[in-house]
């Protein structure tokens, strides 16, 4: 019996436009074979960042490299296992992370930075780093005052609430591994919250998502970022009440030097 041909896909030209999975074509009634074992690829990687150990240890070292005085912590949830099948664990802070927060001076910074694992370490790995690199160029110039660094381990967003109280900080961006998609296993989304407090709705924060290569690029989305930062701390909101129109101050699609008002 011949083998079905592959019958290509009427919008197959479209697919040069996005790693969206369209116009796979098909071979018979199936998808061609190759595209069933790019599935199978993408279903593994996806799955690998979920489960890759969160190199905390090595993300610390880097960031006392750049002198800004980190600190580990890490979640109720004891481990992997336990933080994908309690959530509720992964906001809520261990005894020894918030005595490590509340042992260290009180200077009322504008804004606390926690790094955390979420989802994806792989997408911490790649992303946070150079994301972070790209935004203290904006805290320089605004003056803002940051609080330690928090690397945080088995943690989902609203952990960093918790942090952000125990810090006293003005607000809280939290760098964080999104749920890997199956093009996208190492995407890096930012959670700013204003006020940080335990009790916070999703309502009340920011987010930019997608931060990757082929996403939102590190410096646009560094941009975006203190564009939300200073818009959140001169009208006190964040959330639902502060609408993103920081892409009217881009120049052909990319970010300015400064800032403008």
């Amino acid at each position: 019996m011949d083998k079905p041909t592959v019958t290509p896909d009427a919008w197959a030209h479209l697919a040069a436009a996005t790693p969206a999975r369209i116009a796979l074509g098909r071979a018979g009634d199936s998808l061609p074979t190759a595209e069933v074992l790019r599935f199978a690829l993408a279903h593994a990687q996806a799955r690998d960042a979920v489960h890759t150990p969160f190199d905390a240890a090595g993300l610390v070292e880097q960031l006392a490299a750049m002198d800004l005085a980190p600190v580990a912590v890490h979640s109720a949830a004891p481990d992997r296992a336990t933080y994908l099948n309690r959530p509720d664990l992964g906001r809520l802070l261990d005894p020894a992370g918030r005595q490590a927060l509340t042992a260290l001076p009180l200077t009322s910074p504008d804004l606390a930075i926690i790094i955390a694992d979420g989802l994806s370490a792989t997408a911490v790995h790649r992303q946070a780093l150079p994301l972070l690199t790209a935004f203290l160029p904006w805290v320089r110039q605004e003056g803002w005052r940051l609080a330690p660094v928090v690397v945080a381990s088995q943690a989902r967003v609203a952990l960093g609430d918790a942090v952000g109280q125990a810090l006293g900080a003005c607000a809280v961006a939290v760098l964080i591994g999104e749920r890997p998609g199956l093009s996208a296993p190492d995407s890096l989304g930012v959670y700013l919250t204003l006020n940080p407090a335990p009790g916070r709705r999703d309502a009340e924060r920011n987010c930019l998502s997608n931060i990757r290569d082929g996403g939102l690029s590190h410096d646009l989305a560094a941009f975006k970022l203190a564009w939300l930062l200073r818009e959140a701390l001169r009208r006190q909101v964040t959330g639902v009440a502060l609408k993103d129109d920081s892409d009217r101050l881009l120049v052909d699609g990319h970010a300015p030097m400064l800032l403008a008002d």
